[in-house]
């Protein structure tokens, strides 16, 4: 595990590479060579070396892609599913957050009613400790400032976020990756009703508390990406 960190955190000093990384998290789609080469005024061989050390340590996966005009088919490189800890020293939470969802999970209705609470009150630290690194208080902050904010948070969590802004009152926000969806698959109404209140948690730090969350549409259901309204911002 500690080996694996380091690989990761190797991979990931490089300036471009690193930058790369995050335009693929923010495509949400596959990329190809020749695309990430024009993006960032490099060579494609050099592209190439930079998609391959990432998809080396399982950041990226690839396939290729036949263009039905002969010749080498091209390569195809798109976001891993794989959630990645860069915690160092690796310490195993997620392990036992699993453990403690499958016991709240367990305890009926009482459990359920817990878990939702956790995960509102989790939601509300995570955004008052990002909200202190930062040095940002919230009633000196603009809209987009939020929003590129709590975009820097919830991509520290592995949910690889786009937020839209429809009006004074209201934001689009998708998530394109879950942090707990091997869990979910077991208790997916549970798990799916914290992670709401996690979400909701951060909004309402970054916002109000009169602030509501209604899900559009959900990953668990086939969609490709589990969609929200955030009403009542302002």
């Amino acid at each position: 595990m500690e080996n694996e960190t380091l690989k990761l955190t190797s991979v990931l000093a490089d300036p471009t590479r690193f930058s790369i990384y995050q335009y693929v998290v923010g495509r949400h789609r596959a990329v190809t060579v020749q695309e990430v080469a024009e993006q960032f005024d490099i060579h494609p061989n050099v592209a190439r070396l930079h998609l391959t050390k990432l998809e080396d340590v399982n950041l990226l996966n690839s396939a290729s892609e036949k263009t039905g005009k002969g010749g080498r088919p091209s390569r195809l490189y798109s976001l891993s599913d794989q959630v990645i800890s860069l915690q160092f020293p690796p310490r195993d939470y997620q392990m036992l957050a699993n453990i403690a969802i499958e016991t709240l999970t367990s305890l009926g209705e009482v459990g359920q009613k817990a878990l939702y609470e956790m995960g509102k009150k989790f939601g509300h630290e995570a955004a008052r400790h990002a909200l202190e690194k930062e040095r940002f208080l919230v009633s000196n902050m603009s809209l987009d400032a939020k929003i590129e904010s709590i975009q820097r948070l919830v991509l520290a969590q592995g949910l690889n976020p786009e937020i839209e802004i429809l009006d004074d009152q209201t934001l689009r926000f998708r998530v394109f990756n879950c942090t707990f969806k091997e869990i979910a698959q077991k208790n997916s109404e549970s798990v799916c009703q914290m992670h709401h209140a996690l979400l909701l948690g951060i909004f309402e730090t970054y916002f109000n508390e009169e602030v509501k969350l209604a899900e559009d549409s959900s990953m668990l259901s086939g969609c490709k990406s589990c969609d929200y309204t955030v009403l009542q911002i302002s």
